[in-house]
């Protein structure tokens, strides 16, 4: 279970995030939705402390921390919370001196400190679920934007995190590349993973995930179940900003 309570986020006297208190259950997938501006990609950053919220508190399974202006959260605590993450970025962020297969291992090695033959059978077991087994050894450079995001993936997932974050895993993707990674982060769903993802990409949401929050302005309009929020919303404003999908360009919802 993840609980978000009073998250507040503020960059000088600009107030990014107001009051916002979600819970997201284990096992689920919940979609981040919403304009531009809107918060998406900071509320995401604040659950494994990339952004450190103003006030509010953040409980991930055991661990709980609350925040509040001027108080210091200390680097053990931020870890605490951090190690149970994985993170999923918009540009990939693979490292380009290392193979893909290396990527995957480098966290398992110089983090946790597997043996780098341990670490190895692992990184291969999960380029095998996204489907990059015959590029285990590519350079990033050499792979296509939605083979580099699948590696990014099986990257995040390797030391097994209590849940996956994915910031717009498909904006820098053209719609076939999206394909690929949507069916991958699809199948990553049936299986249960608990994923929260940031996306402009409504298909996706539309797609994969089993709640949905609806943010504008820092503030949460609405939330509710993605069949809801995607067939019937309450709010006006859900209902013009949900009525932007386009039907002819969908993944077989």
């Amino acid at each position: 279970m993840i609980e978000l309570s009073n998250i507040e986020k503020r960059f000088g006297d600009a107030v990014i995030l107001k009051d916002i208190s979600i819970r997201i259950p284990e096992g689920s997938v919940t979609a981040l939705v919403g304009p531009s501006g809107g918060g998406k990609s900071t509320l995401l950053r604040c659950i494994n402390l990339l952004e450190i919220p103003t006030s509010g508190s953040i409980r991930l399974g055991e661990e709980r921390l609350s925040f509040a202006p001027g108080k210091r959260t200390s680097w053990q605590a931020i870890q605490k919370i951090r190690r149970q993450t994985g993170m999923v970025f918009q540009n990939f962020q693979l490292f380009p001196h290392q193979t893909a297969i290396e990527n995957v291992m480098e966290g398992l090695v110089t983090v946790l400190r597997w043996p780098k033959e341990k670490a190895r059978e692992r990184a291969m077991e999960l380029l095998t679920k996204v489907g990059m087994t015959h590029k285990a050894d590519a350079w990033p450079s050499t792979l296509s934007g939605g083979q580099q995001q699948r590696v990014a993936i099986a990257r995040a997932l390797a030391p097994s995190p209590r849940v996956l974050l994915c910031d717009e895993p498909t904006s820098a993707l053209d719609p076939e590349l999206s394909a690929e990674v949507v069916d991958v982060l699809g199948r990553l769903a049936s299986e249960g993973t608990t994923m929260v993802m940031a996306t402009h990409d409504l298909r996706l949401a539309s797609k994969i995930a089993n709640d949905v929050v609806f943010l504008e302005a820092g503030s949460v309009v609405e939330t509710g179940s993605a069949r809801a929020i995607f067939t019937a919303p309450e709010r006006e404003r859900t209902k013009r900003f949900i009525s932007t999908i386009n039907a002819a360009h969908t993944y077989d919802i």
